[in-house]
């Protein structure tokens, strides 16, 4: 795909977006899943290959995931072992359970459609369903202890200063 093609693909969903604000808005999902051996979580891709690829959102071919999918895999793979290390190290009676996480991306913020819309999400909901009978008090405290020993969700609720090199092997 040259810079022809992207822009061909991508005028008609500008025009989208710019008519009808709300079509921008899409709810990307990811979803993982624990059992009760190991300190693990098994994300499921839908795709047994992660490539990287423009969302069809932005005129990509829609078998790719886009940053945002990969973000919330992410999201979900920490926040699951993050989950299985605390309750392991409490001894919590997890037999099992699901970590998901949605997330509501506006890709006019992407396209440089509307100024004032984000580049990026709007919001994203994590949500734990565990298969456990301990009571709501150490319910309460894996998921105090989860939320902040988790780096990816620590990392999304306190952005932190970041640096951006580019290197070219040029002189």
């Amino acid at each position: 795909m040259d810079a022809q093609d992207l822009r061909a693909r991508q005028a008609p969903l500008k025009e989208k977006y710019k008519d009808a604000p709300e079509s921008a808005v899409v709810t990307l999902k990811a979803r993982g899943t624990l059992d009760d051996s190991g300190i693990a979580c098994k994300v499921d891709t839908g795709r047994a290959l992660v490539e990287a690829g423009l969302h069809p959102a932005t005129g990509g071919p829609g078998t790719q995931a886009c940053s945002g999918d990969m973000l919330l895999e992410a999201l979900v793979a920490c926040a699951g072992v993050t989950l299985k290390a605390v309750a392991t190290a409490l001894e919590f009676n997890l037999r099992g359970g699901a970590v998901s996480a949605e997330g509501d991306l506006d890709f006019r913020g992407t396209l440089g459609v509307a100024k004032d819309a984000p580049v990026g999400f709007r919001s994203i909901r994590l949500r734990f369903e565990l298969d456990t009978d301990e009571p709501p008090e150490r319910i309460a405290t894996l998921t105090k202890l989860t939320e902040r020993y988790c780096v990816v969700y620590q990392t999304l609720a306190n952005p932190l200063p970041m640096a951006l090199t580019i290197e070219t092997g040029q002189g």
